[in-house]
């Protein structure tokens, strides 16, 4: 007897609902990265605007994703892989472009950038290593491990306020420091800080 046919995994055709509003996610966090770079080699603040501006549209696609795809019980592997990739650009990656563009340029600086986003990264492979561990009897996650990669955008939030009033590049608080060979802005340090609040394993969030 002949075995059925396996069907070919169709990129567009498996796609559900809830997978487009992630992809919205990762659409808008790339735009706010391409818009940093715009505004860091014109200098023209609207692109510093809009790199600010889609960021609550990448949140928005994020916490909407995860509700239609219970609501339509569409659940996939394929959507939680996806939903990582797209956090990943738009409250790890993003965030640390945008931090480039105000002016946290230095050495020091970079690394701190890097080591944010390495945590986001370590974050979000192990919710998706442990989250069939932490599920209760109906498959829902009770509580984070760490904080979310998304309260990144509490930094975000932060920055906007102060592009808004001026304080970015040289007027940054706290200014600059030389440590060697290299500058660092010890206001880069939040985002060390916020990479670490993510990785901890003490730190337990309730899961809406």
């Amino acid at each position: 007897m002949k075995k059925p046919r396996r069907r070919r995994f169709s990129m567009i055709r498996d796609f559900q609902v809830a997978d487009f509003l992630t992809l919205g996610n990762g659409f808008a966090g790339t735009g706010s990265m391409l818009a940093t770079m715009k505004y860091v080699a014109s200098g023209d603040v609207t692109f510093l605007r809009l790199a600010f501006g889609l960021l609550p549209v990448a949140l928005f696609c994020d916490f909407l994703d995860g509700r239609v795809a219970r609501a339509r019980r569409e659940v996939s592997m394929l959507g939680q892989e996806l939903d990582s990739l797209a956090d990943l650009v738009s409250f790890g990656v993003a965030p640390a472009a945008l931090a480039f563009g105000l002016g946290m340029r230095g050495g020091w600086d970079a690394i701190a950038l890097v080591y944010f986003v390495a945590c986001g990264i370590s974050r979000l492979a192990r919710y998706n290593a442990t989250a069939s561990q932490l599920a209760d009897e109906g498959g829902k996650v009770k509580y984070y491990e760490g904080t979310p990669i998304p309260t990144s955008l509490v930094l975000v939030a932060l920055f906007g306020a102060l592009a808004a009033n001026g304080r970015i590049g040289a007027a940054l608080p706290g200014g600059a420091i030389e440590l060697g060979p290299w500058e660092l802005h010890p206001i880069v340090l939040l985002f060390v800080v916020s990479g670490s609040a993510m990785i901890s394993k003490t730190l337990r969030i309730p899961k809406p």
